[in-house]
């Protein structure tokens, strides 16, 4: 879980990072650096409700019993899926503009006061925030560790971090259309395995049938590797969800998000056809 939580933190942290950056870049450049304090505590509030939503996530999940936990485990991997899934196309599509919005944001936030500035910048980074919460919280429960993808998910933050001070201070020059067409396909795969194990919680849970019906036994496939096979099966396990056992109900799931999302996601945006020349008339032909 390391690997895919530190994609996650990585992903959704420079989002946030950028959004940040945006915000601050604008008020310096404008002299409205009075300003930055109400946004800093936007940011901060956004930061701070991100994780009490986490906080409260798991101690919702710690006082339930087993299958009201697999249930709600369940519901709440897909819900992630689905807000991740959205977000990934969202920011393929939007990149472009994401600066002159948030400065159009901007611009009439400072004529209507500080609480306003603090709003724009909680209502930016909130967004990212609880996404990050609800998605590494799905990946940590499904985890049969906490520690490996907590620190996976911090050093993805903290990388975010340092990479939105670097561009925002000039010295990194990141090619960002690129950069999220690589990390939106990777972001794809992780999601790919939770939305197939969010099935595996509600088959525990007796919400949906089948969890008998075992298609693939990876762990006994590792086991022949000895010391080996354990390092690959927690590999396996951390990056793509792949479980000791996988149901049928849970395979097919992992397939029909994978494939079809994967197909839309790396798809060339499709652009109107190019208009014909015009046709030369005899005039411009002698000139």
């Amino acid at each position: 879980m390391l690997l895919g939580n530190f994609l996650i933190g990585l992903r959704e942290g420079l989002e946030a990072a950028l959004v940040v950056s945006i915000l601050i870049a604008y008020l310096v450049k404008t002299g409205n650096r009075a300003a930055l304090l109400p946004v800093w505590i936007g940011v901060g509030a956004a930061v701070a409700l991100a994780a009490c939503f986490g906080a409260a996530l798991s101690a919702a999940s710690a006082v339930m019993q087993f299958k009201t936990q697999e249930l709600f485990g369940g519901i709440l991997s897909i819900v992630a899926v689905g807000l991740v899934t959205w977000m990934v196309f969202w920011m393929r599509k939007a990149a472009r503009f994401l600066k002159a919005e948030l400065e159009g944001k901007l611009e009439g936030a400072l004529s209507l006061g500080p609480v306003a500035l603090g709003t724009v910048a909680f209502l930016a980074v909130s967004r990212e925030g609880l996404e990050t919460a609800l998605f590494l919280w799905t990946n940590i429960n499904n985890s049969a560790g906490a520690a490996e993808p907590i620190v996976g998910a911090f050093l993805g933050l903290a990388t975010a971090v340092l990479l939105g001070y670097l561009l925002y201070r000039g010295g990194l020059k990141l090619n960002l259309k690129r950069f999220f067409t690589w990390t939106g396909g990777a972001l794809i795969v992780v999601a790919a395995g939770v939305f197939g194990y969010g099935f595996h919680d509600l088959q525990e849970a007796e919400a949906l049938p089948g969890l008998k019906a075992v298609a693939l036994k990876p762990g006994e496939f590792f086991q022949q590797f000895g010391h080996a096979g354990d390092w690959m099966q927690t590999v396996f396990q951390g990056v793509l969800n792949v479980t000791p056992q996988i149901t049928w109900l849970q395979l097919v799931m992992w397939a029909l998000y994978l494939v079809p999302v994967m197909v839309l996601f790396l798809r060339p945006p499709s652009g109107g056809a190019a208009r014909p020349a015009a046709p030369r008339t005899a005039a411009a032909a002698k000139s």
